[in-house]
């Protein structure tokens, strides 16, 4: 049997462990805590850290799912332990020292864990740091973009309130908002920083667009109204050509050879068939306009128009080449003296220069006057080919405005 002395011995010892033990259970609690903190923390981070760059944030990732399963793996020991060893309830001495070695190696565990989690944070620290200066460009670009899908809502609410078809600026209202909902959505919708911030001027673009394009309604329509008008006038003043236009065929039939005017064959039908197409138009675009379907009213205005320019060229080329031919007729020498200034003013330029012409010049230029003393051979028979003789001096001008073109260029260049 133990003694007295022997008896309180072990029970201060027993005291003593037990003490011991519970310090070390503290110990591994604080730890445990500290660690769980840390995890959660940089847990909190990698997430933002994926949100905004995603690329950036991939190889961290894979780092830090290795440090969080370490520290998983540890809280779970920890538990294990807190587990197997209850100091609530008396324990021997040599229990007390178990529990004691047990909580020591487990917030060693811990604290080790916790010390990878504070070096990858500091590591992170600076990527953070940058991305979270660059964050705060989002929010006056989201706030930007808000403002104008509420004012893009509200510029098609009054066009509708006009009764104008606003069903297109409100389509782009509303792809707006659907892009702002995008940036909106937790962690960037997936767009990270970048793509976010590009996505909310994206939204501010488009419901820029779509409100600009619901207040051109009203002038879109006075437009439209007012070009119904215009281009009806011009159709009847183009359609009053048409006789003029026929009056220059007959002079060109009866008055010159077949190569003078088989080009413009047909061209009062085709006058008159363009005027008429343009009504049509006219029509479609009164038509659309009396739905306020102001943009088909403009395409077939356009379309109007189209034909009608059509149609004046048409008219022209048969009224100009009637007075081109009689000017011609009447005096030929005419037109092939303004050919003539044309290789004239080649030459003058071409001597200017040091040295004289060059001699590719000289020969481009020489050619041209001999195709000037032949051009009044075209002029032959009975009925002469005015028109061939207009187009050769033509092309004479327009060969020594080449040659003048190319001189100039060539000095330009050496100076």
């Amino acid at each position: 049997m133990l003694g007295a002395g022997d008896a309180r011995r072990r029970g201060r010892g027993a005291q003593a462990a037990a003490a011991a033990a519970a310090e070390a259970r503290d110990a591994a609690a604080a730890a445990f805590y500290e660690m769980d903190q840390a995890q959660k923390y940089v847990e909190g981070r990698m997430t933002l850290f994926a949100d905004l760059d995603g690329t950036a944030a991939a190889p961290m990732r894979a780092e830090f799912e290795r440090i969080d399963g370490d520290a998983d793996a540890a809280a779970a020991g920890y538990i294990a332990i807190v587990d197997a060893h209850d100091l609530s309830v008396e324990r021997t001495p040599a229990e007390y020292d178990a529990a004691r070695r047990a909580f020591i190696a487990a917030a060693d565990r811990i604290r080790e864990v916790t010390a990878r989690l504070d070096g990858f944070a500091e590591r992170l620290a600076p990527m953070m740091e940058r991305l979270e200066a660059q964050l705060d460009r989002l929010p006056p670009r989201l706030a930007a973009a808000r403002d104008a899908v509420a004012a893009a809502d509200a510029a098609v609410a009054r066009a509708r309130e006009a009764g104008f078809d606003a069903a297109e600026a409100e389509a782009e209202a509303a792809r707006a908002r659907a892009t702002l909902e995008t940036v909106s959505a937790p962690g960037l919708g997936g767009l990270g920083l970048a793509g976010a911030i590009d996505a909310a001027e994206e939204a501010r673009r488009i419901a820029e667009r779509a409100r600009e394009a619901a207040e051109e309604l009203p002038r879109q329509a006075e437009k439209v109204r007012h070009g119904i008008t215009s281009v009806r006038t011009r159709a009847d003043a183009v359609a009053g050509r048409v006789e003029t236009v026929r009056q220059a065929m007959r002079r060109l039939l009866r008055g010159y050879t077949q190569a003078c005017w088989q080009d413009l064959r047909g061209a009062p039908e085709a006058v008159e068939a363009a005027v008429e197409r343009a009504r049509e138009r006219l029509a479609e675009a009164a038509a659309h306009a009396d739905r306020a379907e102001w943009r088909r009213a403009q395409q077939a205005l356009t379309a109007a128009r189209t034909e009608l320019n059509a149609a004046d060229r048409r008219a022209g080329q048969v009224t100009e080449r009637a007075a081109r031919l009689e000017e011609a007729a009447a005096d030929p020498g005419k037109p092939a003296e303004a050919a003539r200034f044309a290789v004239r003013d080649a030459q003058r330029l071409a001597v200017t220069g040091p040295g004289g012409p060059a001699p590719h010049h000289a020969r481009a230029l020489d050619a041209l006057v001999e195709r000037l003393e032949k051009a009044p051979e075209l002029l032959t028979g009975v009925h002469p080919d005015y028109w061939a003789y207009l187009r050769e001096l033509d092309a004479i001008k327009t060969a020594a405005g080449d040659v003048v073109a190319r001189i100039r260029a060539e000095r330009a260049a050496g100076s």
